[in-house]
């Protein structure tokens, strides 16, 4: 009880606790709505956590390099869009190409996605470690030189305790926008379609192939703006490792939500309630920090279980008319 109470009092026990909480569920909502995106167009977008990191290297380069390019400084109304923009660019084109091989070649996207994580990552880990390397002297590790105070999404409010930022607002936004998209689009009505069954969509003169290519750049363009509000809102630059696994996790989280934008930003809420108050948890009662995986993972379990118990049922209900007409064929 002490531990749970710790967990509870760590993430919402407080204005500091909400705020810490909000900051943490920012990146999950992102990245939990480019898996819902990609789910409802029958695909699974195991790649988030790649199309996040280059996301974050390209808004970082943005937000670096683009004022002593032009000599001048830009005004942040311009330089934040630019930075927020190309890194949902580059997760966009990133998640295209496996969409692109999907519709055309037929290869699979959970295996192309998988294999362009590592091709990201590593990337991410030479630029990282060669020509993005902050020059500083005294720096050490893999990281970017900081973006300039232009390119920064700025805090809600004016103090260093309440470090909640204004791309927790915007990822509400882009919540309320992704609903709008799927349920109330011509767009959406394609994509679940699609989604639902590709035959009968070529039949009702559906363009399949261009769907499935949007469909994963749409996803791979929200996981790309997870990792960009990271770095232009909270971190500042992009450091190797910044990233605690969040294209991961927003495959529990977009299942937990149902794939619903609104079930999402709440198992959101609840990903990054536990992992902020994972530490008031440890300090109280010495419990790691680690059990907070295991309590996420016993979450999807229990919330899958009723999908598995029916795929169970009706497995067995059709062996059971497999045996039965054999049995009258006899």
């Amino acid at each position: 009880f002490d531990a749970y109470l710790g967990l509870f009092q760590g993430a919402f026990g407080s204005v500091k606790a909400l705020s810490e909480t909000a900051v943490w569920a920012t990146p999950y909502i992102f990245a939990g709505l480019a898996v819902a995106v990609a789910f409802k167009g029958g695909l699974f977008n195991i790649g988030a956590e790649g199309q996040l990191a280059l996301g974050a290297v390209f808004s970082a380069w943005i937000g670096y390099a683009l004022p002593d390019a032009l000599g001048f400084d830009l005004p942040a109304i311009i330089h934040i869009p630019l930075a927020v923009g190309f890194g949902m660019l580059a997760g966009a084109v990133w998640a295209a190409i496996p969409g692109a091989l999907k519709a055309y070649l037929g290869g699979h996207e959970v295996i192309n996605t998988i294999m362009m994580n590592y091709i990201a990552l590593n990337m991410t880990s030479f630029l990282l470690n060669g020509a993005m390397k902050d020059p500083s002297p005294t720096n050490v590790i893999a990281r970017t030189p900081a973006i300039a105070m232009s390119a920064r999404i700025p805090r809600l409010f004016d103090t260093e305790v309440l470090r909640v930022h204004w791309g927790f607002i915007l990822a509400l936004i882009v919540a309320g926008l992704v609903w709008w998209i799927i349920w109330k689009t011509r767009l959406g009505f394609e994509i679940r379609t699609v989604g639902a069954n590709p035959d009968a969509a070529r039949y009702a003169g559906m363009n399949v192939e261009k769907i499935i290519v949007l469909t994963m750049a749409f996803s791979g363009m929200l996981a790309g703006l997870a990792g960009s509000v990271e770095v232009t809102a909270l971190n500042y630059r992009h450091e190797l490792g910044f990233s605690i696994g969040y294209g991961f996790d927003a495959i529990a989280i977009a299942l937990l939500g149902k794939t619903h934008p609104l079930g999402i930003v709440l198992a959101a809420m609840l990903f990054g309630g536990m992992r902020n108050g994972a530490t008031r948890m440890q300090f109280l009662t010495q419990i790691p920090t680690d059990i907070i995986s295991v309590i996420q993972a016993l979450v999807l379990l229990f919330v899958a279980a009723d999908a598995i118990i029916r795929y169970i049922y009706r497995i067995r209900t059709q062996e059971e008319r497999v045996v039965l007409t054999r049995g009258w064929g006899g």
